[in-house]
């Protein structure tokens, strides 16, 4: 279809408006042809978009048409058109069951594994997380109340706190491997290299990461929120876990429903079938007609020659058996030998020329001539 436009939209065209006009003519194979060029259509649509639920695709050969069907349809039987029709739904109605059983098979899999696993490591940082904030609780940090400990040595101004972490840093025997270096809030401190940066790790029950800032209040700070965030974050796991329970419920009943159209594709699936029978035994019963009427043709042919046949014996036995009778058979005017030579004339006259050899093709076509 692009192929034929091409003339008509294509750079250089300097028309400003052009028309395309398509011919469809009913009765005739247009309608056939409209169907392939739509499925091949489906068939790239299939390759190009990225939302088709199925592995695989139809190959746009099955869709040519049997020499049965060609007859059917040149004849104007409403089966083809109806078999073309079911051809185009039950393709799609199994594109549709190819996704549902692919969209099964991904919520049996979440039902079996992600939602539990997932629910399992929810409740056990939501757990975590409720055992570390009493401890957070005790130890209040306020403007004029600060205390940390880093490397044995109690800190209570954040900037020297601070500037203490920066230089255990720099101090680190072996950058590679975690270093207890304090305590902050009653959460152990562990130093480590993660790349090129430093980080910081408070862990009770869970883990809190982060990383050391260039500034010295900017490492306090980001040390205060990460603990500080504990009772937010517990509220989010809260709401999250009650989600993923909701989801998982819903899952399961999901997990089990049946195709929807699974009956209209079992009937249409039988029709199809059955036409495909009526089509290929109509293709049969034409070529076995026609076969009928050869045969039956061929019969009257060679009983139109023995009659022939049988016509030119019996005048050829009269004209021998005449031959053979005297003049004085004449009973009327005496004039024996006359009559005689008139009526062997008459049965020459209506005797068929003697036959002439020919092919079997030519005879066939002799006779159909003459009929």
């Amino acid at each position: 279809m692009e192929q034929r436009a091409g003339r008509i939209i294509r750079r250089g065209n300097r028309n400003k408006k052009v028309r395309i006009f398509r011919y469809v003519t009913k009765g005739t194979f247009d309608a056939y042809n409209w169907s392939l060029v739509e499925n091949k259509q489906k068939f790239i649509g299939q390759i190009m978009t990225g939302k088709s639920p199925v592995r695989s695709i139809e190959d746009v050969d099955a869709a040519a048409l049997s020499y049965a069907e060609v007859k059917m349809l040149a004849t104007g039987d409403e089966r083809v058109k109806e078999k073309m029709d079911l051809d185009i739904q039950v393709a799609n109605l199994k594109m549709l069951k190819a996704g549902h059983l692919s969209q099964q098979y991904e919520i049996q899999d979440r039902v079996a594994r992600y939602y539990p696993r997932r629910l399992k490591e929810t409740l056990l940082q939501l757990e975590g997380l409720k055992a570390d904030l009493p401890v957070l609780l005790a130890h209040p940090v306020k403007e004029d109340v600060f205390s940390m400990t880093v490397l044995g040595t109690v800190y209570t101004e954040r900037a020297e706190a601070g500037e203490a972490l920066q230089a255990a840093c720099r101090k680190m025997a072996d950058p590679y491997h975690a270093a207890d270096i304090g305590e902050y809030r009653g959460f152990p401190m562990q130093l480590s290299l993660k790349g090129i940066k430093h980080s910081i790790t408070m862990k009770r029950h869970m883990t809190h990461t982060v990383e050391i800032s260039e500034s010295a209040l900017g490492t306090v700070a980001r040390l205060s929120h990460a603990l500080e965030a504990i009772p937010q974050r517990i509220e989010e796991l809260e709401m999250e876990l009650e989600e993923l329970k909701k989801e998982f419920r819903n899952a399961e009943e999901e997990a089990d429903r049946p195709f929807a159209k699974e009956q209209e594709l079992e009937e249409k699936s039988a029709r199809l079938a059955e036409l495909n029978i009526l089509l290929e035994q109509g293709g049969h019963n034409g070529a076995e007609e026609e076969r009928e009427d050869e045969e039956t043709e061929e019969g009257e042919w060679e009983a139109d020659r023995a009659e022939e046949t049988q016509a030119e014996k019996t005048g050829r036995k009269d004209r021998e058996e005449l031959e053979r009778r005297p003049a004085r058979e004449d009973t009327g005017t005496g004039d024996g030998a006359g009559r005689k030579e008139s009526v062997l004339k008459g049965l020459k006259a209506y005797q068929a020329p003697a036959p002439v050899t020919h092919s079997a093709a030519e005879r066939k076509l002799s006779y159909y001539a003459g009929r």
